[in-house]
């Protein structure tokens, strides 16, 4: 291999993929080549049976290994939570079928923290991938065991070609999982992503680069976990090509992006190549070393063959899953409900008290003062006596995620007079009964009343969002929860941390805009069933009791 001169380029990988099945190498027959191929996934979220799938990736793998020795398999983070076979094992059914897919090395995404510390230092125990990070670090406390497993980086030797692979996990893990998992008993935050600033992180990752070629190293390949959101900078992909050197190629994960191949200038005006898959397993990542040493990377978008072994391995997993679901993680003494015995959805009409218990696992995981979640995406009751993973998931059916924002006290109220626009005192039961609405809050560190004889000034724009509200106001008497347990007065001005979900808070969701451009200190952490689940299990120690046996009179209609 010449690796005197190195030539980047882009190349289309699903032609490199018909090229593999049309007959340029027969089973078993290895072709004579020295080509490195590095494959890559990033942002699978446990999409393990979808579009190309693990079985899928497992048979390309394969098919690669009949054309070189030299294969290597390597993730960009974010593969083990994001649907429910993460969830009822806490990452390890997916950690397995990687192991059987042969990843060597991988990088820890932000929501790889969703499970807990500990949770990660025994995945990382089960996985056979070497994690790599050269970014993260704790200061003196036995929650970062996990680190131990840690490499900053590691090199491979492909016949006489040595090449590097650095792991880079973003910034924003702290924000963007959940923040007390970042911290001490004392609420004093301990681990570090060198997210002091950009050049914290450039010059990290720089110091590594360095030191992998000081060992020899012909090629350096970044696994990053960073995205090329701009929200995201100074700590994106692109940001962190062009304030190093020494970089010849970063496969990258975060922001979901599907890019088959970026040409980004380094500090030194050389070319960087920059690529991601998308999510879920819809593309497989390539990236060649040739013989005559040109870098490649391209996506392959279909590929038809699966792995036999690996769909059998698939469909064992999905069997104990299924298994899983109908297992009790908690028992309740009282019926959870969101509708009448007519039928009617109370929870999008007025407090419900299983609309309570799952306002209370968004304030109680998030730690925020105030939690609110809309009616609309409580789904199914549950029943007194034993709650399985299924029931939490016929109640947080979407997935939505965690977010916790920055609000004034007027910004909540509005969100409350929007929500409460359609309220009855009396409404009329049937499915089109009146005053229901999928907006409507379910609410914990917060009482207020309706007053349903004012007529609602909330106006909206044609596409329903909300605009404003006028002085004539149905939501009154407002009280927050403090920290010693009384309800004081909300305060307009002043400013209060807000728990919901990306839907809401982000996306405006049921026309409830207010939140969008708000800081925030928790972006898209734990999905919604999640949640619920961590409340149930660590927050009641897997008790529902009396207190919810009714609404706890937080909202009272008048």
């Amino acid at each position: 291999m010449n690796i005197k001169t190195k030539k980047l380029s882009c190349f289309l990988a699903v032609l490199f993929a018909a090229a593999l099945l049309l007959g340029g190498c027969k089973a078993n027959d290895k072709a004579d080549t020295n080509d490195i191929i590095i494959l890559y996934t990033n942002d699978v979220h446990c999409a393990v049976d979808d579009d190309i799938g693990y079985a899928g990736l497992a048979a390309y793998k394969q098919k690669c290994e009949e054309s070189t020795p030299y294969v290597t398999l390597v993730d960009c983070g974010d593969a083990l939570q994001g649907n429910a076979i993460g969830t009822v094992s806490k990452g390890e059914y997916p950690a397995e079928l990687m192991n059987r897919a042969g990843y060597d090395f991988a990088v820890l995404g932000n929501h790889e923290f969703d499970y807990g510390m500990e949770q990660i230092d025994k995945l990382m125990e089960l996985s056979g991938a070497q994690y790599l990070g050269c970014n993260i670090s704790c200061t003196g406390n036995d929650k970062a065991a996990f680190l131990s497993r840690l490499l900053p980086y590691k090199i491979v030797s492909y016949g006489e070609v040595k090449v590097a692979f650095i792991g880079v996990s973003t910034p924003e893990s702290i924000v963007k999982s959940v923040p007390a998992y970042f911290c001490d008993e004392n609420g004093n935050y301990i681990y570090d992503f060198c997210g002091g600033s950009g050049d914290e992180l450039y010059s990290c990752v720089q110091e590594n680069v360095d030191a992998c070629l000081k060992d020899g190293a012909n090629y350096v390949i970044i696994l990053a976990h960073l995205g090329t959101d701009i929200s995201s900078s100074p700590f994106t992909s692109r940001e962190l090509i062009a304030n190093t050197k020494g970089i010849d190629a970063v496969p990258d994960g975060h922001s979901h992006s599907e890019i088959s191949c970026d040409i980004v200038k380094n500090a030194d005006g050389e070319n960087v190549l920059l690529s991601s898959t998308g999510t879920g397993l819809n593309n497989i990542g390539c990236l060649t070393i040739t013989a005559n040493g040109n870098i490649q990377t391209g996506l392959v978008g279909e590929y038809p063959d699966t792995d036999s072994e690996m769909a059998r391995n698939i469909e064992s997993m999905e069997d104990k899953f299924n298994a899983e679901l109908n297992k009790s993680i908690a028992v309740s003494e009282v019926a959870l409900t969101t509708v009448s015995d007519s039928g009617m959805r109370l929870i999008r009409n007025r407090e419900t008290n299983l609309g309570d218990l799952c306002a209370d696992a968004y304030r109680a995981v998030s730690g925020a003062d105030i939690a609110i979640v809309n009616g609309g995406g409580i789904r199914a009751d549950i029943s007194a006596g034993e709650i399985t993973y299924g029931d939490i998931l016929d109640v947080h059916p979407h997935g939505n995620s965690l977010c916790v924002a920055e609000a004034t006290g007027q910004e909540i109220l509005d969100a409350l007079e929007m929500a409460s626009r359609f309220c009855q005192q009396s409404p009329d039961d049937g499915e089109n009964a009146v005053g229901e609405c999928g907006g409507f809050l379910q609410v914990s560190g917060l009482k207020y009343s309706i007053d349903t004889s004012v007529t609602s000034t909330v106006e909206t724009d044609e596409q329903g969002n909300f605009l404003s509200c006028g002085n004539s106001r149905r939501v009154k008497d407002v009280m927050v929860l403090d920290e010693s347990g009384q309800y004081t007065e909300l305060l307009p001005y002043k400013i209060y941390t807000v728990a919901s979900h990306n839907y809401l808070i982000k996306e405006g969701g049921d026309g409830l805009n207010m939140f969008m451009d708000n800081e925030l200190t928790t972006d898209e952490g734990m999905t919604d069933y999640e949640i619920l689940m961590t409340y149930l299990t660590d927050g009641l120690h897997g008790a529902v009791g009396d207190e919810y046996a009714l609404p706890q009179g937080r909202i009272e209609i008048k």
